[in-house]
């Protein structure tokens, strides 16, 4: 391993809970759109990660919410604690406990800007090689 030169802090490395990670491929695969994992355990200390998507229609976000829930139960976790927004299907906000996944419709996704807003929030790979 390389010294670091003197007063270079070395980057965090960030983990984020692998189920986060499976629902970022579970959204994707179903054609989840521009799908991202946010790391937030220091910026936000209450959860350590955001899954973000989104759909075009209200349809197509509910179809996405319903089969990362039923995918990460197969995978051996529980259902969320908490689902919001499956009534309109505007933003189904799934609530994990160590990470949430947000599934907006397009329009909602660009108004609320997430991304924008938590730009601090460090973007992790989450695709299969």
């Amino acid at each position: 391993m390389t010294p670091m030169a003197p007063g270079v802090t070395p980057r965090p490395v960030h983990v984020v809970p692998e189920r986060s990670l499976l629902a970022a491929r579970v959204a994707d695969g179903k054609l989840g759109a521009d799908t991202v994992v946010l790391a937030m355990d220091e910026i936000l200390g209450i959860t350590d990660a955001f899954v973000i998507t989104s759909a075009g229609n209200a349809r197509h976000v509910r179809t996405i919410a319903e089969e990362v829930e039923q995918r990460l139960k197969e995978a051996g976790g529980g259902p969320p604690a908490r689902v919001e927004g499956l009534d309109d299907a505007r933003w189904v906000v799934m609530d994990y406990g160590d990470f949430l996944v947000h599934v907006f419709l397009d329009e909602a996704r660009a108004f609320y800007d997430l991304e924008h807003l938590w730009s601090a929030a460090p973007r992790i790979p989450w695709a299969t090689p």
